[in-house]
């Protein structure tokens, strides 16, 4: 079912207006994101037509742009992402650890995306992975996937990584699987300095080999003396890091891994009202004990906030690191998965796909293919509907 608004309502009351206002200096990456969203699920995209073989209910059905920054069009590529994922999870507690930057650095961060996401994943990494290679923490290498957000409840600029972590590792030798602590291995004070050492370290390499941009309100810290200043009055904060209880089985663990891997800036179900250039939409205040309240701001505000967390053209912001890794994932990740007694399934039952109407049916309870108006009669293929605009449709 629609929901009254979504965002592609307010981009086709305002995207113009918007754009006119704000396009030359916006990325390419932004435009064809907001078109996408803009004319998703459109006849502009072209369809296809069903009618029922019972009583000739005709339903159209337009193409979705596939645009990963799409409220629309996440719910089947997260399922299927996530049954890929289940296949490989362990019998062993998973761990939520969070890696967040100071406030200072976001705005360097908003300026650099590419370069400082990619930045902020090395030194989360080589953090975790460092870390419980150390006898006195674990003495074992781990895996875990890591996934990049941008935005805050307010969809202000906010970059920190999720990361899921087992509570173990392989063994050097690989002959044994080593198991962490009830709680996490590593102590989140330890976690926090060495993330901030590693991160504040290469983001001084950047700056001296001059990768990094300063335009706008940040300009003076092109200057060494205040990039340099900022650098000694981060390297004295406490930064914060932080890990929440372990899951308690399997399930919960692919839950928690579809609530964040393939969520975007603001999710439709979100937002309340368009009305006379406003756009409302709820969110949880963290400093108000997690209250649910109603936030309001001017629809070109709305849409820019939005932006803002429109990613670099090919840049991944979910990754597997570790035993994790494509690289291992038929060698480690298959050692433990033996050491742990956890058989493999053959490979056929790994590869075969699940076709979008059972995976749509198992996600919300619907069957496309039995009418929805006779409830009795098959949906049967008519006639394809042209795309009207000049892209192709997916």
């Amino acid at each position: 079912m629609r929901r009254s608004i979504e965002v592609a309502d307010i981009f086709n009351a305002y995207g113009a207006a918007y754009r006119e206002k704000n396009g030359a200096k916006m990325p390419l990456s932004h435009f064809r994101a907001m078109g996408a969203i803009e004319i998703c699920r459109t006849s502009e995209l072209g369809g296809h037509v069903d009618e029922c073989d019972g009583c000739g209910y005709l339903r159209i059905s337009y193409n979705s742009c596939r645009n990963r920054h799409c409220p629309k069009c996440q719910c089947l590529d997260k399922e299927r992402w996530l049954q890929a994922r289940k296949r490989e999870l362990l019998p062993v507690p998973y761990f939520h650890v969070v890696f967040t930057i100071p406030n200072k650095l976001r705005p360097i961060a908003l300026r650099n995306q590419r370069i400082f996401y990619n930045l902020l994943f090395k030194a989360v990494s080589e953090t975790l992975q460092e870390l419980s290679r150390d006898p006195k923490h674990l003495g074992a290498q781990i895996g875990f996937i890591a996934i990049l957000h941008t935005w805050s409840q307010t969809l202000m600029d906010h970059p920190h990584i999720h990361c899921i972590v087992p509570g173990g590792g392989l063994s050097p030798d690989g002959m044994r699987w080593i198991s962490g602590k009830k709680k996490f291995f590593i102590r989140v004070e330890v976690l926090s300095r060495l993330f901030r050492g590693k991160l504040l370290y290469y983001l001084k390499k950047l700056y001296y080999s001059e990768a990094l941009k300063f335009p706008g309100k940040i300009k003076p810290l092109s200057r060494q003396t205040a990039f340099e200043k900022l650098l000694t009055e981060l390297y004295g904060q406490e930064w914060v890091v932080y890990c929440k209880p372990p899951f308690n089985n399997v399930e919960t663990v692919i839950d928690y891994l579809g609530r964040y891997t393939h969520r975007v800036a603001i999710s439709n179900h979100r937002l309340l009202t368009l009305k006379d250039g406003q756009v409302s939409f709820t969110y949880r205040d963290s400093g108000d004990n997690d209250k649910i309240k109603v936030m309001c701001l001017d629809a070109l505000e709305f849409i820019g906030r939005f932006l803002l967390h429109i990613l670099p053209e090919g840049f991944m912001k979910v990754r597997h690191y570790g035993i994790l890794s494509n690289r291992n994932k038929k060698t480690k990740l298959a050692r433990c998965r033996q050491l742990l007694g956890v058989e493999s399934k053959p490979d056929h039952e790994r590869t075969e796909n699940e076709s979008w109407e059972d995976l749509l049916e198992r996600v919300t309870g619907i069957d496309p293919r039995i009418c929805p108006k006779c409830g009795k009669g098959k949906m049967v293929f008519k006639e394809l509907l042209a795309a009207t605009c000049s892209r192709s449709p997916p």
